[in-house]
């Protein structure tokens, strides 16, 4: 807000010699906003070990990373970004309200970093063999028995810090080909394919049912009063994957499972995970 508001403070300012007035005027608009809200703070007793934090960041090099980084590229070297939250979770393209606060799509790392669009090379698009989520918002596969239970067991889908259970369900080709559009994905990464091995049979989410109309694309609004999943069946692999360390050795079920996705989203697969260890990670290409 403060941001948006142009009147947030930014790293660089801390090295102003106007700092300290840039925070008082701040400060003092939260707390006229605060004031309204009925929340109690102790900023005396915050403060102090704040601005320890402000005179140790002083101590780090600072550098203007737009630059930094646009050096590095025309020195040749490689420049990774990674982003830290799903594509659906995006400000603009993402199942608003259900967002954060900024823009977790590709281009985030060009108005992140100051990186031009053309300068992005290769789009690794990472997702699970089937679907999570965390909190509220639309989530049209989501299970709500058993299997999803064992997902989310099997998957150990809960949140790192709080332990909160994550929602679960099968994999949605229409999400998964709309985050692939937005992003220019090149390649993907499946993660977690042995989590499904288990089940019998395993669904795929392939169109939606939205207004009686079927459909294969995320509509404007996906509110679960009009849109159902439309699912077929697979077979599943039933074999323990994580002992796998080769493309040969995948089982027949999961190989099908992955050209299906291949063909149905348009974009290669070029690693399949088989378990949370680095040696687990089997290259498809």
């Amino acid at each position: 807000m403060d941001k948006t508001g142009r009147n947030g403070i930014r790293v660089g300012d801390i090295s102003l010699p106007n700092f300290k007035d840039k925070y008082s005027a701040l400060v003092e608009k939260h707390k006229q906003i605060l004031s309204h809200l009925n929340f109690e703070y102790d900023l005396n007793a915050m403060e102090p070990e704040w601005f320890n934090a402000i005179d140790e960041l002083k101590t780090f090099q600072q550098i203007e990373s737009e630059h930094y980084i646009n050096d590095a590229y025309k020195n040749n070297k490689a420049i990774l970004a990674e982003g830290a939250q799903g594509s659906l979770l995006d400000i603009d393209f993402g199942s608003y309200p259900f967002v954060t606060s900024s823009n977790t799509i590709c281009a985030g790392a060009c108005t992140g970093l100051g990186i031009a669009p053309n300068r992005i090379g290769k789009v690794f698009g990472i997702f699970k063999a089937y679907c999570t989520r965390v909190g509220s918002g639309p989530f049209p596969t989501e299970l709500h028995d058993e299997i999803g239970d064992k997902i989310r067991n099997n998957g150990r889908e809960f949140g790192s810090v709080t332990g909160r259970p994550r929602r679960t369900g099968w994999l949605d080709l229409p999400a998964l080909k709309y985050a692939v559009m937005i992003n220019g994905v090149t390649e993907l990464m499946m993660m977690k394919a042995d989590i499904l091995s288990e089940f019998d049979e395993i669904e795929i989410c392939t169109h939606y049912d939205h207004k009686g109309e079927k459909i294969d694309h995320l509509p404007f609004n996906i509110d679960p009063q009009y849109l159902k999943p439309i699912t077929i069946k697979v077979k599943g692999w039933k074999v323990d994957l994580t002992e796998i360390d080769s493309k040969e050795k995948l089982p027949v079920a999961l190989m099908e499972y992955i050209k299906y996705i291949e063909k149905a989203v348009s974009t290669t697969i070029s690693i399949v995970s088989v378990g949370p260890d680095r040696k687990q990670t089997i290259q498809m290409n």
